[in-house]
């Protein structure tokens, strides 16, 4: 990654800011309060320094280094999940690309609704655009566990909305990484872990014959028991000083896990039966354990520096960045060796298409801040890449017959962001009771998003001579994308912003913010914040904020196309998704996206007596607006209306619109108190619960062009309604318990997740996972300073959501999938590690 001359020519000249990165010095003094004490100072939220948490004007959780590295999980997703009840990280098997990236949501919204900063900057989002049917289905987000949790000082989780103050994205909350910052001292540490778990639901086939009748028949035993899914994990940290007035830091982290494989057993016939019409042998012998549902193979290498440095003069120079490399490997459905999509003589037994990707991320920040006079300020700029490579192996292109390749070049997503931002702040006397913390800034961001096309064989369908197609086209499980599908878009936007904080007396706290942010591509937006704090007594403090919010439509959804040629009748089609401005989505009621808009409410209280702190927030959170994909439209009226526009080549069409409100309603509890237990040592006990409800209020009308044609033509239709409202738990609970005696420490931690729904076409298919309860244990030695051992299991009592069959009586897959990817958990059962720690 390399910046232009004109790039940092602009740097200058462009004043803006996303908000203030944490003050160097500030950092380094709180450095080890941030580590040992509850009331963490944060940053997030508000551009005052506060002396603890309980000064806050809304909800902000706080997951220190040590928090995460007691939980067992080896992804940054996986350790908020664990530690912020309103954070979900859904499963996703069988969901293409999805698979190596998946989504998190907060507050049961969209993963594009959580804006995530690094050391106070807006960190680059992915160029996945998640297109299977799972949760997140229709967005990008930040591919977070890019992230190492090596790299990681604390986590600041703000769960309100703060467009006002940081910009689009910010409507369910923010999340703000600070990076490590010590300039000595650091660990190395490994962790090896596997499955040992037992598929409740999911019978162990023991023999596959004949019956009677000449047809296949089973003999199955117990719940099938497996380990598998072998999570090797490696990171090392480490602080160095530059010179007497800085410092560098260094995270590096390798992980490296194996797939898990919890699908059943194939029942189906694989071969042509045989002209007497009887079996084919190998019905007898063949792996029916042929499809990959569970988690893909990811391979991560991350490296992440940060630095800063005083200059002198009151001028202080810093820069982080990171490069970071993911390879992953996932199954698709598998072809059996009488399907129409194989080739014998290539595959006689079948084949299990599989997804390749390679990703690659990396960002630079540099920035300078210091004072003149009586104000503080902050100029920085930084970029931020995503670059996310398709390919297929163990595949074909069924067209091209046994001169097919097996492995395709799909071609590449790429994201690209570059900011440039400044603020200042300073203490104003408006005559109040107290002084104004008053900031004042600006922000210019450059996007870019590009569809890179694949090799020719990836995506093409071969004729014969009188332009019959010779067999289906493209690579079985993933077609590559055409030079139909090439994209390339960039937009700008400029914003300022101001804020404003003061005391109106010693025990009310209020804080103003606005916002005018200009796209390039679809306009103008305000929004603006009030937030306030009254201390009731020395114990009990009541909070709350409105606001109003924005998400702009991101590039991919704006610009993302997905085309596919097909022959039927040789005639060639078009089929896929289409931008919002093609004329094959406009003959079908496309209009160009608009910026969701959204009204944010949060009320609440903090209470705090000596070792026992409270909180309580209640939110809603308004909606309208909303970007989804529109259902696939296709069949013959659809087709006429095509041919009448003038689009008589295309065949099928879906593409994203602004099709819904919605209204999100919510409760956060959290709890924590701290036990002296005297000679049996200490324990801290915490438990946060969300309680949390999300309800479309409006669909918009069909278009004209569907609106005549039936209600069997839905732009937005029942599946993803409840998607939207019963995807994500209703109610998350978290109780824990870290017991430290001695060198000893024990941390139990008990997670509740409420009823999740995967919602069918089908009423009478509908799937709801009761609540579950998941146990997690881990037991922890410090021989000495330095060494820390570890043993734990995550999932401790093997627990699995109802098995689809079980629950609904019926599976589209005969059980080939046995559970519904919908679960809020992981698919994949207990898991058991070890690990080794060492510190200096």
């Amino acid at each position: 990654m390399t910046i232009t001359t004109n790039y940092l020519a602009l740097s200058l000249a462009i004043a803006s800011a996303l908000g203030s990165a944490p003050s160097l010095a500030a950092t380094a003094q709180n450095d080890s309060a941030a580590e040992q004490d509850m009331e963490v100072i944060a940053v997030t939220g508000t551009r005052r320094s506060l002396r603890s948490l309980g000064e806050s004007t809304v909800p902000v959780d706080v997951i220190t280094s040590a928090d995460m590295t007691s939980t067992g999980q080896l992804e940054i997703s996986q350790v908020l999940a664990a530690q912020v009840p309103s954070f979900n990280y859904p499963s996703a098997t069988l969901a293409d690309g999805t698979d190596h990236a998946r989504p998190a949501v907060l507050r049961g919204l969209a993963p594009d609704h959580t804006l995530v900063l690094v050391n106070g900057k807006r960190r680059h989002a992915g160029a996945l655009l998640s297109l299977g049917g799972v949760v997140g289905r229709g967005s990008t987000a930040v591919d977070l566990n890019m992230i190492p949790v090596a790299a990681i000082k604390r986590v600041e989780v703000l769960r309100d909305g703060a467009a006002a103050q940081y910009g689009s994205d910010a409507i369910a909350g923010v999340i703000n990484i600070v990076l490590k910052d010590a300039d000595e001292g650091g660990s190395i540490s490994a962790t090896y872990g596997e499955y040992d778990t037992q598929m409740a639901g999911a019978p162990q086939l023991k023999r596959a014959y004949a019956d009677n009748n000449g047809d296949l028949a089973f003999e199955t035993g117990d719940d099938r028991r497996i380990n598998d899914g072998a999570n090797r994990t490696f990171s090392a940290n480490t602080g160095l000083a530059l010179g007497d007035e800085g410092f560098v830091n260094i995270a590096l982290e390798y992980r490296d896990h194996e797939p898990t494989l919890r699908s059943g057993f194939d029942p189906r016939e694989q071969y042509a039966r045989l002209d007497d019409g009887s079996l084919d042998p190998r019905e007898f012998t063949i792996d029916r354990y042929n499809h990959r549902f569970g988690k893909a193979a990811l391979e991560d290498v991350a490296l992440f520096i940060n630095s800063g440095y005083e200059l002198g003069q009151g001028y202080r120079l810093y820069a982080f960045g990171s490069y970071s490399e993911r390879e992953g490997n996932s199954g698709g459905f598998y072809r059996r060796a009488k399907d129409s999509r194989n080739v014998i003589a290539l595959y006689p037994d079948g084949f299990l298409p599989q997804i390749d990707t390679q990703v690659e991320d990396y960002a630079l920040a540099l920035g300078v801040e210091g004072e003149s006079g009586d104000w503080n300020w902050d100029i920085s700029t930084n970029y931020g890449r995503n670059d996310f490579a398709f390919g297929v192996s163990n595949s074909l292109n069924t067209s091209l017959g046994v001169n097919s390749p097996r492995e395709f070049d799909n071609g590449a997503l790429v994201y690209d962001q570059w900011l440039v931002n400044a603020d200042a702040s300073t203490v104003l006397d408006l005559g109040l009771n107290d002084d104004v913390f008053f900031t004042i800034g600006a922000e210019y961001r450059r996007e870019g998003y590009q569809i890179e096309p694949g090799e020719e064989a990836s995506y093409i369908t071969a004729v014969d001579s009188n332009g019959a197609p010779l067999g289906a086209g493209g690579a079985q499980v993933l077609s590559g994308f055409s030079p139909a599908s090439v994209t390339d878009e960039s937009r700008y936007n400029m914003a300022l912003f101001a804020e404003f904080d003061t005391y109106l007396n010693e025990d009310w706290n209020l804080v103003l913010a606005g916002r005018l942010e200009d796209y390039s591509d679809f306009g103008s937006t305000f929004t603006a914040k009030l937030a306030s704090r009254y201390s009731v007594s020395e114990n009990l403090s009541l909070r709350g904020a409105i606001s109003s919010g924005f998400r702009a439509p991101s590039l991919a959804q704006s610009s993302y196309r997905q085309i596919s040629t097909v022959l039927e009748n040789n005639q060639p089609f078009e089929v896929g998704l289409f931008p919002a401005d093609t004329a094959a989505a406009q003959a079908l009621g496309a209009e160009p996206l608009e910026a969701e808009e959204s009204v944010n409410i949060t009320a609440g209280f903090i209470y705090n007596s000596g070792a026992f702190s409270l909180t309580l927030d209640a939110y809603r959170i308004d909606i309208d607006d909303r970007i989804v994909l529109s259902e696939n439209l296709e069949g013959d009226e659809v087709a006429a209306i095509l041919a009448a526009a003038g689009e008589a080549h295309v065949e099928s069409v879906r593409y994203f619109t602004n099709a819904i409100d919605s209204r999100t309603q919510g409760v956060d509890i959290v709890a924590t108190y701290q036990l002296d237990l005297a000679t049996w040592g200490d324990m801290r006990l915490s438990a946060a619960g969300n309680l949390n409800d999300t309800e479309i209020t409006a669909v918009k009308d069909n278009p004209a062009e569907l609106d005549s044609l039936g209600e069997s033509y839905q732009l937005f239709a029942r599946r993803e309604i409840g998607r939207f409202e019963q995807g994500t738990p209703d109610s998350k609970l978290n109780l824990t318990a870290i017991w430290n005696l001695g060198k000893w420490q024990t941390t139990v931690r008990v997670t509740r997740y409420g009823e999740v729904a995967d919602i069918s076409s089908q009423p009478e298919r509908d799937e709801y996972l009761d609540a579950k309860w998941l146990t997690d244990l881990e037991v922890a030695y410090h021989p000495d300073a330095s060494w820390k051992l570890a043993i734990g299991a995550n999932n401790l009592f093997d627990q699995y959501p109802q098995a689809t069959v079980d629950n609904v009586g019926q599976s589209d897959f005969n059980q080939i999938f046995p559970y519904t990817p919908f679960a809020p958990y992981s698919l994949d059962g207990r898991f058991i590690y070890g690990n080794i720690t060492y510190s200096f």
